[in-house]
This record gives structure tokens, sequence and C-alpha cells, in this order.
């Protein structure tokens, strides 16, 4: 895993909350000269990538084009990966927040959520695989997974993984299954 200073790890693991992975608003302080240095620093070693802003969607700019567009910050799955989070779920991250666009609160506001990192090997991690296959899982599966009660899987999918997470989880009723969870 890459060495990270205090500042990009921040950045990161905001960026690993927030729909669509956007790495904007940059932690409080960070501006000017030293924003700038951080920032090319991390699109150089790939952990950021500059895109065109949404402003109809209320996308923070990272800078303007001069053309009345931007551009924002979004991280990376290698900037997910340096944070710890495995590539399977970096993928399946973005994609969920990519389809759910709405702004997330400023980092300084009461509602703001708190930096999650899914870091590879945790039973997250290992829920969110499991939910990834096209066959799904069923809450069985994940009980013997994890060893934990049906209760605190069905909790995780709808607290963790649905609310904290954003990510899309449907479910289906199978005849020789039961109910089938799945990330879409």
């Amino acid at each position: 895993m890459p060495k990270l200073t205090d500042t990009q790890s921040i950045i990161l693991s905001r960026a690993a909350t927030r729909p669509g992975n956007l790495a904007m608003p940059l932690p409080e302080g960070l501006h000017g000269a030293a924003a700038k240095k951080v920032v090319s620093m991390m699109i150089e070693r790939g952990w950021l990538e500059e895109v065109p802003a949404d402003l109809r969607k209320g996308e923070p700019l990272w800078r303007e084009t001069g053309d009345g567009h931007g551009t924002t910050l979004i991280a990376t799955e290698a900037g997910l990966e340096a944070i710890g989070i495995e590539p399977v779920v970096a993928k399946a991250t973005s994609a969920s927040r990519k389809a759910k666009p709405d702004p997330a609160p400023t980092p300084q506001s009461p509602d703001a959520p708190k930096p999650v990192a899914i870091r590879a090997g945790t039973k997250q991690a290992q829920i969110i695989a499991l939910l990834q296959r096209p066959e799904g899982a069923s809450i069985g599966e994940i009980v013997e997974a994890t060893g934990w009660q049906a209760h605190s899987a069905r909790g995780m999918i709808s607290g963790a993984l649905k609310k904290k997470l954003g990510l899309v989880v449907t479910s289906a009723k199978i005849d020789e299954r039961g109910r089938v969870y799945r990330i879409n």
C-alpha cells in the first residue's frame, strides 16, 4: 500500500463516502498553492481525476475552464485502493454513487457523513463481494460467511451498505434460496 500523507488520506477517505466519489470540497484550510500542489501530486499518481463538473447537480468546482463550465475532482479506483478499499468494492461503490448523484453536505455541517473506508479483508468487504456475484447472496449465506446473526446481516445491508455507502441493494424471493440480495 502506498504511503499517504494525512491530507491525502483525508481527501480519499471523504471521497469514498460521497456520491460519485467526489473529492470536493477539499478539507478546511487547504486552499491556494498548497491545494494545487496536493491535488497535482494525487492526479499524477492516478489517485484523483479531473472531470467536468455537473453544475445542475450541484457538484463543487475545482477550477473553471473559462467557457462557462468547470471541473471537479473524483477519486479513482487506484485512489480508493491506496486507502485500502478493494478494487471490486471500489467499482461497486463508484458505480452506485454515480447512479445516485445527490450533492453531499459539506464536511463542516453536522449532517456530514463521517469518512468511511472499506478496508480489504473486513466482513463488510466480504458481504459486498458476496452481493456483487451474479447469483447474489441469501441471508443464510451471509450468516455462514460472517458468523453473524441473521438480524445483524440484515442491519448491515440496510444501515451500512444502503444508507452509509449509498449502494443500490435489491432483493428478490427465490424458491430454493429464499430472499436473495444483490448489489446493482
